[in-house]
């Protein structure tokens, strides 16, 4: 258990008051402070008082001034004057004794679980090796302009985004991604700030100012993460400044009323002033109070420590709501890459010269084309082609290509490209996209053309399935069959294909309204044009690692390596968090609406009292800090 500066200086305060306590007992016990000796056990008494409590009665007194008036400093200064007004003197010194060890573990466990959150804050660079005239400068990242040349030595952390020009070396993630697996860095590839640089140098050309780069987003998100409340904790903060000076006001008429109606002497008065003392000390609502933040601080420190921000508690409370995940295909549960994935020759010739002689043809077609189904084309031939065989070559939009190649007219394209032509074209009946081919007017084949699906895409729709996820949808802009396929490779509950980017806002609108009552909604995207869709569903969750800086702005949560396997772990880690604080709430309550009722009819002792705030207060600190343990 570390402790900081202050909670060690707390702590000794404690400890000191503690033993003082333990000689004030013995002393009442065997009778050192009766009769006329009383004042000698009141300043005894003071003196571990007040060197564990001064801090309680001046927050209390400088509030007062501010017009705060109730609060726990002030429930806990009002309840031990009256316990030394009435002669109670170890029970007063008890009261502040425990309550504040209570504040001290209450102090150490916020710590702990800002931390969780603030370990990611240590990714900020301190400085970049720009070169500039042919000498390496040391400057500031945010000094550092787009287009310039910065070198990575080996374990440096790197200062912007940028594409490497110059070096190869392998780049540790693990502060932004949570996972421990290094990625490869090679000359053309792209690197992200805030990682560390491993064995090897690296030149790197800027792409981003520091403000717009990675980790500059990544710190405001966290510096931001806890100031968006939810129902939750607004009802928490609400609930006290109403409850707590209704039970001020209550302890005030417990303690006067009924010596007045009943009548009696001293006894009478003292009695009612005991119960009143601990009807004050029980009503604290310091665990409510402390334990709710405090488990949101955990929920989010968690998702952190595996490479998932969440911009505010207000989304994690919303996340453990969600019942239907939507999701985009393209960049989401695919790769965005297109491979040819079926070679199909006309008349069922399956022969390896017969797919070779058609991929030839559609090579040949798509010669010019910068299209990624032309270069996938081209990748599957991975053979070049002579640029003096092809002549003529035509676009004809929203249908295919036209080429003339070895004096032959060569067709590619979709099936309204074969039938303008009066060429019959065969349906293969598969998902992907279909490129049909035709050569001098007859029908050549088919090539089937498939965006690669991301590994563990079915096992993550699979676990977020068993975390309760009751809906799983796909929205995508490409043909309805070739969104099947990969809805039943990976799992998928429901597609809607060709939708226009605008299509896809309304097709969240209908899916909420269709699902209302039954949980809420959340949309998962990475591409600039999801943006809209990402801020108009409950929960929005962005890809940060390869996703668009709209994509990410829009988000609610982000996941820094985009890995959709880590939305059930972030769904269980939200429901757990909100399973302990609902716990907290009904626990708190419970244990105090019991003692408070006791302290009326006067069968509560102070003991007890203390047992329903501080007792109650650690065990809800306890409670909470079992998200600390990543989950």
């Amino acid at each position: 258990m570390k402790l900081s500066k202050k909670q060690k200086k707390w702590l000794a305060r404690i400890l000191i008051a503690a033993v003082l306590f333990v000689v004030l007992e013995v002393l009442v016990h065997v009778g050192a402070f009766e009769g006329r000796r009383w004042w000698i056990g009141l300043l005894f008494a003071l003196v571990p008082y007040l060197i564990v409590g001064y801090d309680v009665i001046l927050k209390s007194l400088r509030n007062i001034s501010r017009g705060d008036v109730f609060d726990e400093n002030f429930l806990m200064m009002i309840a031990t004057f009256g316990a030394f007004g009435i002669g109670e003197y170890p029970e007063a010194v008890a009261v502040m004794l425990l309550y504040q060890t209570g504040e001290l573990f209450q102090n150490y466990a916020t710590g702990r679980s800002r931390d969780s959150i603030a370990d990611l804050m240590s990714i900020a660079p301190e400085m970049a090796f720009v070169e500039r005239d042919d000498e390496i400068e040391e400057v500031d990242p945010d000094e550092v302009e787009v287009g310039e040349i910065i070198v990575i030595r080996p374990g440096d952390r790197i200062p912007l985004d940028g594409e490497v020009l110059e070096g190869e070396s392998l780049i540790d993630t693990s502060a932004l991604t949570g996972e421990p697996v290094p990625r490869s860095a090679k000359c053309g590839d792209m690197v992200i700030s805030g990682c560390v640089n491993g064995q090897g140098t690296l030149k790197v050309r800027t792409t981003k100012a520091y403000e717009e780069s990675t980790v500059a987003r990544i710190l405001e998100m966290v510096e931001t993460a806890t100031e968006k409340k939810t129902r939750v904790e607004n009802f928490v903060t609400r609930f006290a400044h109403v409850y707590t000076p209704i039970v001020t006001i209550g302890a005030l008429v417990l303690a006067l009323v009924p010596p007045l109606v009943l009548g009696g002497g001293l006894d009478v008065w003292v009695s009612w002033i005991r119960r009143a003392c601990i009807f004050l000390v029980v009503s604290c609502p310091c665990a409510l109070v402390i334990s709710v933040p405090l488990g949101f601080f955990g929920g989010i420190g968690a998702a952190s420590r595996i490479g998932v921000l969440v911009k505010g508690s207000n989304y994690l409370e919303a996340l453990s709501q969600v019942r239907t995940i939507v999701f985009d295909k393209t960049g989401t549960l695919t790769k965005g890459e297109f491979k040819v994935s079926s070679i199909l020759p006309s008349g069922g010739d399956t022969s390896d010269e017969a797919k070779d002689a058609l991929l030839e043809l559609a090579v040949c077609a798509e010669y010019y084309s910068t299209h990624p189904i032309a270069e996938s084309v081209r990748a599957a031939y991975g053979r070049p082609v002579d640029a003096a065989r092809i002549g003529e070559m035509e676009e004809i939009a929203g249908h295919g290509v036209r080429t003339v190649a070895d004096g032959r007219e060569i067709l590619a394209g979709n099936a309204k490209l074969m039938r303008s032509r009066g060429i019959e074209a065969e349906d293969p009946g598969t998902g992907g996209t279909v490129v049909h081919v035709a050569c001098s007017g007859k029908y050549a084949g088919t090539i089937i053309i498939s965006d690669t699906i991301k590994e563990g895409a079915q096992a993550a729709i699979r676990d977020m399935k068993a975390a309760g996820i009751r809906r799983s949808v796909m929205l995508t802009g490409d043909r309805r069959e070739a969104a099947e396929e990969v809805a039943r490779r990976i799992g998928i509950d429901e597609v809607h294909a060709q939708l226009l980017p605008g299509d896809k806002v309304d097709q969240i609108e209908k899916l909420m309204q269709s699902g209302s009552g039954s949980g809420k909604l959340a949309f998962v995207g990475d591409g600039i044009n999801d943006a809209p869709v990402l801020m108009r569903s409950d929960v929005g969750i962005a890809m940060g690692s390869l996703g668009s800086d709209a994509a990410i702005e829009a988000a609610d949560i982000v996941l820094m390596d985009d890995d959709i396997g880590k939305i059930a772990q972030t769904v269980k880690i939200a429901r757990k968090t909100l399973g302990i604080i609902h716990a907290n709430i009904i626990f708190a309550i419970a244990v105090k609406v019991v003692i408070l009722i006791l302290s009326v009819l006067g069968v509560a002792n102070m003991w007890m009292a203390i047992f329903g705030d501080v007792g109650v207060l650690i065990l809800c600190i306890l409670n909470a800090m079992r998200l600390l343990r990543r989950s």
